[in-house]
């Protein structure tokens, strides 16, 4: 690379280093170019974003600009940013998140929206008089559940997952965002570790993998080189683990209890099928995400 910053010559500023870093990660097809680099190298020097710009003429040390080109590498190797850094925005809460977990998504917030709104509805019998079960499913970093907890802290939360390591994670950031007594987690895989005898919820929540295994490889390089594939494949025609959650979920709700669900933007029909072919559901409900898209299911019980 010419012109690259190092530690000798020129005097690399804040604002300098940020532009050449923005025109490079631009040249080689890197989403986002501007804001990747504000966001690393705000990362390098421990400081917020603005401060870039209130410091902009400030120049970087030796040591500064090494690891900030450290960093420069691993993006150009298309590894997310989010995964560099260590954290991740999601519902205003400052996630951990690590290659173990999958990167909570724009479109999720969309289902926890939805979730919301069934949690504050006052038209559901005496479900608003008392305090809730909810449950989710899968919960990876704990984006959902916690986004959840915070909103609506009366409730009772629970999340599963089946990896011990991403719990570990989930729970760093029920503790970081001071959640972590509203919210009890546990191992599993789905449903199976749970009695159905004795256990039962208000509202089940997932973001479950949906993704085709042979579309996985089409993605983007961030994804699929390095996010967790459990946390994506939802087998050969991605509808593996939804139809796991539907064909079971009922069991563990309670009367009147809601099942949520985030879909693949051209699932819906699939779901609507799965669904219907249970037939422990009514009242089945899709909402669009940003981009229009069918995004989030909501299926009542019977």
């Amino acid at each position: 690379m010419n012109n690259q910053p190092d530690s000798s010559g020129d005097e690399w500023t804040i604002l300098k280093t940020l532009k050449w870093t923005a025109s490079y990660f631009e040249s080689r097809s890197i989403e986002s170019p501007r804001p990747s680099a504000e966001i690393l190298l705000a990362h390098t020097l421990n400081i917020n974003r603005i401060d870039l710009y209130l410091r902009y003429d400030q120049p970087l040390n030796r040591n500064e600009l090494e690891s900030f080109k450290a960093l420069i590498k691993r993006r150009t190797a298309r590894e997310p940013v989010a995964y560099i850094t260590g954290v991740k925005e999601f519902w205003s809460l400052e996630l951990v998140v690590t290659n173990d977990v999958l990167i909570p998504r724009p479109e999720t917030e969309c289902l926890v929206e939805a979730s919301l709104s069934f949690l504050s509805a006052a038209s559901f019998g005496n479900l608003k008089s008392r305090p809730m079960r909810i449950l989710d499913l899968g919960t990876g970093s704990g984006a959902i559940v916690l986004a959840l907890a915070k909103e609506q802290p009366m409730h009772h939360y629970f999340a599963s997952d089946c990896s011990l390591r991403t719990i570990k994670v989930a729970k760093k950031n029920a503790k970081k965002n001071n959640i972590d007594a509203k919210v009890s987690f546990f191992a599993g895989d789905w449903l199976s570790s749970l009695n159905r005898e004795k256990i039962s919820f208000d509202m089940i929540v997932s973001n479950p993998p949906y993704i085709r295994s042979g579309d996985i490889a089409g993605l983007e390089p961030e994804i699929y080189r390095h996010e967790p594939r459990l946390s994506i494949d939802g087998k050969e025609d991605g509808l593996g683990s939804l139809k796991q959650i539907i064909c079971s979920a009922h069991l563990y709700l309670k009367q009147y209890g809601r099942l949520f669900l985030e879909i693949g933007h051209d699932q819906k029909n699939d779901v609507s099928r799965i669904a219907e072919k249970c037939g422990k559901y009514e009242n089945i409900i899709f909402s669009k995400d940003y981009s229009g898209y069918n995004r989030v299911a909501q299926l009542s019980k019977k």
